[in-house]
């Protein structure tokens, strides 16, 4: 345990301010300059802020921009049950884009084996989506902080007509100011909350107090170790020979496929001691907890190349 001064405090608060302002005049300036945005909700964390930063932007008013997830089918029940829960809440319709019904229509081919994941082709489905719906700026909830794919990124990042990205055709973003113009077929991504951290979304949950997918925190479940993490036993994860389930006290760093997403041994129950536990990580939440980095050096980058958030 170890108390905060105030001054420090202080401190804090005027950065995730001045993170909050930077965040909501992105989005402002976005959705002023583009005809159908919308935001990209999984229901972790950073895209949780990302939309209580929408509703700050935006309300009273409904919000300008649509809401969609893209739904491998193999997500942790408890951030389904979220994503419902807090979409109903605030009475705003959710586009959901579903992989398995990509895989049905011959779009995207399922991978097999122990190690099989839905994530790669997540892409196929979000562009197909981008494409149906006609939108041309997609808000997402990353941070450059994660990976150095991500942070390569510009705040406003360009797509080309096939929905890649280029890391050398970026366009500068001097003083603040942000290029929306497109060419037909072409869309944005764009991401408010590139300036923040893991640390930061953690001391700004703890702030406003926003409620995030229970996962997050310390519980008991079972798990089984693969490559150095700990993998939640489900229907969707074949253990291999000499990978036994045990029970264990842990919580998820990150949301994503299960198939890909590990959970850290922790007894963090509370937010605040989340903010404590982070405060002292030495390894990324990606590094510590998402297979998918872990197939090479670049793995982040070819996944983005060809469409991923």
């Amino acid at each position: 345990m170890f108390a905060i001064g105030g001054s420090a405090l202080a401190r804090i608060s005027s950065w995730l301010s001045a993170l909050e302002s930077e965040a909501i005049f992105i989005m402002r300036e976005v959705v002023a300059t583009r005809e159908r945005p919308v935001l990209l909700f999984s229901a972790g964390k950073d895209s949780v802020v990302l939309l209580h930063l929408a509703l700050k932007a935006f309300r009273p008013a409904r919000l300008p921009l649509a809401v969609m997830h893209v739904d491998t089918g193999h997500n942790f029940p408890e951030v389904i049950a979220f994503r419902d829960t807090r979409l109903a809440e605030i009475g705003e319709p959710l586009v959901v884009a579903s992989v398995e019904e990509s895989i049905r229509k011959g779009r995207a081919v399922d991978d097999t084996g122990p190690r099989a994941s839905r994530n790669r082709i997540q892409s196929v489905t979000l562009l197909d989506a981008i494409a149906e719906h006609g939108f041309d700026a997609a808000f997402g909830g990353a941070r450059r902080d994660e990976d150095r794919a991500r942070a390569k990124e510009r705040v406003v990042s360009l797509r080309d007509e096939l929905g890649q990205w280029d890391p050398k055709n970026q366009r500068p973003e001097l003083w603040s100011l942000y290029n929306t113009r497109l060419r037909r077929g072409e869309h944005l991504r764009v991401f408010p909350l590139s300036n923040w951290t893991e640390l930061d979304i953690w001391e700004y949950i703890r702030a406003e107090n926003i409620a995030v997918p229970s996962i997050y925190f310390a519980h008991e479940r079972e798990v089984f170790s693969r490559d150095g993490m700990l993998y939640a036993k489900s229907s969707f994860v074949t253990p291999l020979r000499g990978e036994e389930p045990f029970r264990a006290t842990v919580r998820f760093r990150t949301v994503g496929d299960m198939t890909c997403t590990g959970a850290v041994r922790s007894t963090a129950q509370t937010v605040d001691e989340i903010v404590r536990e982070t405060a002292v990580a030495t390894m990324t939440e990606r590094g510590a907890t998402r297979a998918d980095d872990k197939i090479g050096e670049a793995a982040m980058e070819d996944r983005k190349r060809e469409g991923y958030f």
